[in-house]
């Protein structure tokens, strides 16, 4: 990919200046006005906490109960959940604005592993700072689980903005890594090239992986209004002020840039990012620990996807949206300190390819004994290099259960293609 820069920034006298509303384009001239956006608000929307531990004595009775149930001083909703989010049951509050994620499909329930996810909802991370947050679902957590520690946390960052809207063309006009899209239900129109996909007649864009780092561009208006929530944003909106009267939002038309950060990026984060002076690396497990270099992880996200005007500019949109607004996350921004990177993991010495073949031979040995594919992954996890094996896939922005899915489905071709005699 060519290098591609931003524009030029005056104010309205014609001055530079880094934070001016008038863009010039250095390759063609143009001056492009962008004083009618409103930027209402940079903030977290969703936290997902993951956990290690060993189930804790009475928590499985208590969730398979169903219904309503009392724990950890609250009323949940307990039910099953279905097998693609990873857990078996689930304990949800919407009041409360949290939702947890009990015992792991792929670990015994007798056994330590990542047996807990903690979703905190817009509302609940609203009212509390992240170290605040940290600490309510820290209790609740080691209520589930014994010897409980923090795996990691995901996060979705999301900008609120009026007098703008993506234009027509954005997913031509959007420059990312490029991925095959596999999933294809309920999508009005498909970027092959791209990994991007187009709902509602340009009402919603898709670029990543849900499994990865992706971009969600989308009419929040429309979409807090069809989940019965644009009371509660419009409340939220209205707090921003162009000036000591005058609010900036009046009941406009409001769209959303949304960042997803899945854990496994996160983690690649946590591994490559370090302070300038120091070289410490950053070291996140927690939400509260990631809080202070959020402003860093967004402007990543906007080198990742790059939203362009010319083949070598960005956007001028693209440029406000990544430098101007800052986060509303109740900590302390640290991101001018640090230099942020990630880490992909390897292997020293052991490439992709070797990984691959062992896996081509472990399917064919399973497939020839028969076994299905939830043994056939416990056996794999008992192999001492599986740490090996998932670090490759983590790379690929893939999880343990993405391991599961592949293991699946070349089980299943196997048989289909071969029969018995595998």
């Amino acid at each position: 990919m060519s290098k591609v820069i931003h524009q030029t920034r005056l104010n309205q006298h014609g001055e530079f200046d880094k934070h001016g509303r008038l863009f010039v384009c250095p390759k063609t001239a143009a001056v492009t006005d962008l004083s009618q956006i409103e930027l209402l608000r940079l903030g977290v929307d969703t936290v997902r906490q993951m956990y290690r531990g060993t189930l804790a004595a009475g928590v499985l009775d208590l969730v398979e109960q169903g219904g309503f149930v009392d724990f950890g001083g609250y009323t949940w909703a307990a039910s099953r959940v279905g097998r693609d989010s990873g857990y078996q049951y689930k304990l949800q509050n919407s009041d409360l604005g949290l939702i947890l994620l009990i015992k792991n499909f792929n670990c015994r329930d007798d056994v330590p592993g990542p047996h807990l996810k903690i979703e905190v909802s817009p509302h609940f991370i609203e009212y509390h700072t992240p170290a605040n947050l940290q600490a309510k679902i820290d209790a609740l957590a080691a209520l589930v689980l014994d010897d409980c520690t923090p795996n990691q946390c995901a996060v979705h960052l999301a900008l609120d903005v009026i007098g703008w809207q993506p234009p027509a063309d954005t997913v031509h006009r959007m420059q990312c890594r490029s991925r095959k899209v596999r999933d294809i239900s309920g999508v009005d129109t498909i970027d092959w090239a791209a990994n991007a996909s187009v709902y509602g007649n340009c009402e919603t864009f898709m670029f990543g992986s849900a499994a990865g780092l992706q971009l969600s561009i989308y009419n929040k208006t429309k979409q807090a209004r069809a989940t019965d929530r644009l009371d509660y944003w419009e409340t939220i909106w209205r707090k921003t002020y162009k000036d000591l009267d005058s609010p900036a939002y009046n009941g406009e038309t409001v769209w959303r840039v949304e960042l997803r950060f899945h854990h496994s990026v996160v983690q690649q984060f946590a591994s490559g990012s370090a302070n300038k002076e120091t070289g410490e690396l950053i070291d996140t497990r927690t939400f509260a620990e990631l809080a202070p270099h959020l402003r860093g992880l967004w402007r990543y996200g906007f080198e990742a996807f790059k939203l362009l005007e010319t083949p070598a500019t960005y956007s001028p949109a693209w440029t406000l949206f990544c430098f101007d607004p800052a986060v509303q996350s109740g900590a302390e921004c640290l991101s001018q300190e640090h230099h942020y990177r990630r880490h992909y993991k390897t292997a020293s010495g052991f490439s992709g390819k070797n990984i691959e073949l062992f896996l081509g031979n472990f399917v064919s040995i399973v497939a020839r004994e028969r076994l299905g594919a939830g043994k056939a992954f416990e056996e794999l996890k008992k192999f001492s290099g599986f740490q090996v094996i998932a670090d490759h896939f983590e790379s690929k922005g893939k999880s343990e259960r993405d391991i599961y899915r592949w293991l699946r489905d070349k089980l299943q071709e196997r048989h289909i293609r071969y029969g018995v005699a595998v």
